[in-house]
């Protein structure tokens, strides 16, 4: 597992902005019943405005039918209604759960709900209980399955262009007369981050979409694969400054390590069925001081990341409002905009 050692941040530097972009910074709503089972779920909402109120920047939900939890669009609708300024984003949606056109007509109703402020990324699914069984249950082959989330996409944005065909014929997906559209708020629609690190990932998010929400276990992966996109993107002829390089990361604040991977533990083991070993391999987790976790994030913005989804690691509904206490107690948000030294 990541660790790191305690650093000042009253010596740091503001960080340097790509393209004038800030580093931002959000929170995963935690929508999922193991999480908030035995408590009301609509203060999930009071969750939200909370972060808001606190100075977050952006507030995400995840989605999948693998456990029971609040479905995420839905979330963000009463999210859209209940907040006025944080951006609005999945991390991740899996299109695969929604057949194509009513899923284009549920995001654009969130972003005229919310007045623009939605950010959708997508992914794929995985192998195993996280993936394949929910391509089965929604009646979704599972080979192909990337290029039948690429071809979602483009009909997604085809839809949300005025004057676009009334017909789509992709190689998976064919549609002779679609009916007339839901319009987003914002012209062309919410814009769509990919997630995952493979080359052939990092490659259609450079060539097909608007940002990157990977979670590597190293800063340096990081640096790499935004790198990689951004290559991608030159070679489509589109604009690399375009992509939005963003991070989600599992971190639980905590003065002492040892109950602080208790909890990383018991969390990972509820989420996956996997041991914290295993997912450290493969995601961006720490526990540490807000200080220690702040300077760990900052080392992916030194790569390049502009806007870190975190996701908090607790246990039931109270634990997540004294994790976020504490990230404001904490001044979080801004230590981890600041430079590393």
């Amino acid at each position: 597992m990541n660790t790191t050692a305690s650093a000042s941040t009253s010596a740091a530097r503001t960080a340097p902005q790509e393209n004038g972009e800030p580093v931002r910074v959000g929170v995963l709503v935690p929508i999922s019943r193991f999480l908030w089972d035995g408590e009301d779920p609509r203060d999930l909402i009071a969750f939200g405005r909370r972060a808001e109120a606190l100075g977050l920047d952006s507030l995400w939900v995840n989605d999948s039918l693998a456990s029971p939890r609040i479905e995420a669009l839905t979330m963000l609708s009463a999210l859209a209604a209940a907040t006025e300024r944080v951006t609005l984003g999945t991390a991740a949606l899996l299109p695969v759960l929604r057949r194509p056109v009513q899923a284009a007509n549920a995001l654009a109703s969130i972003d005229l709900l919310s007045a623009g402020r939605l950010v959708a990324a997508v992914g794929a699914g995985f192998p195993g209980r996280l993936g394949q069984p929910m391509h089965e249950v929604s009646e979704v082959p599972w080979p192909r399955r990337f290029t039948r989330l690429d071809e979602t996409v483009a009909l997604w944005r085809q839809l949300w262009t005025p004057g676009s065909p009334r017909s789509f014929h992709g190689e998976l997906l064919r549609f002779d007369e679609l009916p007339e559209p839901t319009l987003p708020h914002r012209p062309g629609g919410p814009r769509i981050w990919l997630g995952g690190a493979t080359p052939r990932a990092l490659e259609r998010t450079g060539r097909l979409y608007d940002g990157w929400l990977p979670y590597p276990p190293e800063a340096r992966d990081y640096a790499s694969g935004i790198e990689h996109a951004r290559q991608a993107a030159a070679d489509a002829g589109r604009d690399p400054g375009e992509l939005t390089p963003a991070l989600f990361a599992t971190v639980r604040l905590a003065d002492d390590k040892a109950a602080g991977e208790d909890v990383l533990r018991r969390f990972t083991s509820a989420s996956y069925g996997m041991a914290l070993e295993q997912v450290s391999t493969i995601q961006a987790i720490n526990t540490g001081t807000a200080e220690q976790i702040a300077a760990w994030l900052r080392r992916y913005v030194d790569a390049g990341a502009r806007h870190i989804v975190i996701r908090i690691a607790a246990l039931g509904l109270d634990d997540h409002r004294d994790q976020l206490a504490r990230i404001a107690r904490a001044d979080f948000a801004a230590a981890v905009r600041q430079a590393v030294v």
